[in-house]
């Protein structure tokens, strides 16, 4: 099944617009409200396309296009569609501020206990969470921009009025999720005896170095890095005196909330006081790829024309810049730490922090290395070898090979790989966090490395991939109940395997992530095609030939239908200018076009032939 992100993102808006919207006003449902993680991800399901897709634009009622206005019918038509996003974006910012007027990030129903005798206390459950300070940051954004240009469209005074107030709950919540992101970042310093030391040591060796030769190759490729990191960024002085040590090891990252004794941020923008933090001092892979992935919206091309973020918040910004470029330089080298065989592809990779193993976390290191990769010049080698390991997760987990009779790898998508989240111990119960969105995940990394790869057979590989993992997730939408036409049925992708039935009927996480996708699968097929070399010179020569004999053409006297032959040269000299134009930027067309001149050249000549005999 080829992607089609038109069509896709408007089965999707369609189905949005059945379950969530009643009589054209927008409805939260029994759950809304219970996360702001799940409630940033329904909204964002519909502004995020609208946002970065011009042809799905709704801040623009007079530009609407037929298709956008047919599958959102029932969100309120061409003008009701943007009054009832204002609106419903402004239930997020109330339902998600707490009564001292500062933002919350609860995650609310998406946190579960280890012990299943156990009950999330409410306070644990109110306790903000890494995905809601990123997904806020994204939400904001897009909720500004849309904003922006829907207040220029508009002559309500009621609607301009509730825009306004919109804006600056808004830019608070934007500026309560940066200054989050910076409290839930951590520097880890550990011995190499220690049991981290001595996990990441075994990642990094892969039984062929000792200890001490991982640590001798460690000091080498991170001493600069470790500097970078301690001239840059405030740790304390405990911790930045260990970094400064080289026989110790570190890891970087986000925990999985703001962390115990993290100091404040200073800023002056109107956040209210800062909530303590409750994380143990420890990255988690998951919530890093969750961060960068949040934290890369704030200088995007968007954000940056539009002037979406004021003063305090630029600086807010560079900080967080900051930390996104160090955190991706250190797992992008840590994942290709030996150029003979990178760790990352020796699968499932091993937690250092958390101890543990899955095919989750090679899936997370390679984001990170995707992230790398989009953000310098990748080596074909470099790219080459993330496609296999893209491969070879897809293969293991279930996605383009069979599910075996109790196969074990069904937990990876059901009830999904679960983290403890250290710290939470401290106000209740230990808890966990559960992901469940590995094959969307999967296929959102693919099509960004294809629409990074300019290497003709890598993009043919990933490209295969990408449309099988999406085969797979298609087969998951629901077929009928509350959210028919969304996310996730993970048994109808393997109806022989049994399957734990979730608490909510839709997942908004699975349906977000899928709605990315197509946003990225858009701007794939909106870059020029891979250029080929040996086309080009194919094609120039072919070029050359029919300017040649098109000289010759011209030359020959005019046939009695002089007519109709002018007309085909003319056609011909169209071709041919058409064809010059597109040599460099699309070789194979200027291929064809002259491929097809020549023929037409040739019929003349036969014709003039068969003519010159008959006389």
């Amino acid at each position: 099944m080829q992607i089609k992100p038109r069509q896709h993102l408007l089965d999707i808006w369609q189905a949005m617009a059945r379950h969530s919207f009643d009589d054209g006003e927008w409805v939260w449902g029994e759950w809304g409200g219970q996360s702001s993680v799940a409630d940033a991800e329904r909204l964002l399901c519909l502004l995020y396309p609208a946002t970065e897709i011009p042809a799905f634009r709704l801040d623009d009622p007079d530009n609407t296009g037929d298709d956008v206005q047919h599958a959102l019918k029932k969100a309120g038509g061409r003008l009701g569609v943007p009054v009832n996003i204002v609106a419903a974006a402004s239930q997020f910012m109330q339902r998600h501020t707490g009564d001292d007027k500062r933002p919350t990030f609860a995650g609310g129903h998406y946190f579960s206990t280890q012990d299943k005798t156990g009950e999330v206390t409410q306070e644990q459950r109110q306790l903000g969470v890494v995905d809601s300070f990123s997904m806020s940051i994204t939400l904001c954004l897009a909720t500004l921009g849309f904003l922006k240009v829907y207040e220029t469209r508009t002559r309500r005074s009621d609607i301009r009025e509730a825009i306004a107030e919109l804006r600056q709950a808004t830019s608070n919540r934007l500026t309560a999720a940066m200054v989050s992101l910076l409290r839930s970042f951590i520097v880890n310093v550990f011995d190499t005896d220690s049991s981290h030391g001595r996990t990441l040591s075994e990642l990094l060796g892969q039984g062929r170095l000792s200890q001490r030769q991982v640590l001798n190759k460690f000091q080498n490729r991170f001493r600069p890095l470790r500097a970078a990191i301690n001239e840059s960024v405030f740790l304390g002085i405990d911790v930045q005196e260990r970094l400064k040590d080289e026989n110790q090891l570190f890891e970087c990252g986000w925990a999985w909330s703001m962390v115990k004794d993290a100091p404040e941020v200073e800023t002056s923008e109107p956040i209210g006081p800062q909530p303590e933090g409750v994380a143990g001092a420890v990255p988690y892979l998951y919530f890093t790829v969750v961060a960068l992935d949040g934290i890369q919206d704030l200088f995007s091309e968007r954000t940056l024309t539009l002037g979406l973020l004021n003063t305090e918040q630029q600086k807010l910004a560079e900080a967080l810049r900051l930390r996104w470029e160090l955190t991706q330089q250190y797992w992008s080298r840590i994942a290709r730490f030996n150029d003979d065989r990178w760790p990352l592809e020796d699968i499932p990779w091993r937690t250092t922090g958390q101890n543990l193993e899955s095919e989750y976390f090679s899936l997370s290191v390679a984001a990170i290395l995707v992230h790398d990769l989009m953000r310098r010049r990748a080596t074909d080698d470099d790219l080459t070898r993330t496609v296999g390991v893209m491969e070879r997760l897809a293969e293991r987990g279930r996605i383009t090979s069979r599910m075996t009779r109790e196969d074990p790898m069904i937990r990876l998508h059901d009830p999904g790989v679960t983290l403890p989240l250290q710290g939470s111990e401290r106000l209740g119960p230990p808890l966990q966090w559960s992901m469940t969105d590995f094959s969307a995940q999967l296929l959102k990394r693919t099509v960004q490395l294809c629409t990074l790869s300019r290497n003709v057979a890598s993009h043919d590989r990933l490209l295969r991939l990408a449309e099988n993992i999406h085969d797979h997730m298609w087969r998951r939408r629901i077929r009928d109940g509350e959210g028919v036409g969304l996310w996730d049925n993970v048994h109808a992708a393997y109806p022989d395997a049994e399957i734990h039935k979730r608490r909510v009927p839709v997942s908004w996480s699975i349906t977000e992530r899928v709605t990315e996708v197509m946003v990225q699968a858009h701007e794939m097929y909106r870059q020029p095609p891979i250029r080929s070399l040996e086309l080009t010179q194919l094609a120039r020569a072919l070029l050359s030939e029919s300017a040649h004999l098109l000289g010759n053409e011209q030359m020959e006297p005019a046939p009695t239908d002089s007519g109709r032959h002018g007309m085909e040269l003319r056609n011909i000299e169209v071709k041919l200018r058409r064809a010059r134009s597109l040599v460099d930027e699309q070789p194979g067309t200027a291929y064809a076009l002259t491929l097809d001149v020549l023929g037409q050249l040739d019929s003349l000549a036969r014709a003039r032939e068969a003519a010159d005999r008959g006389v």
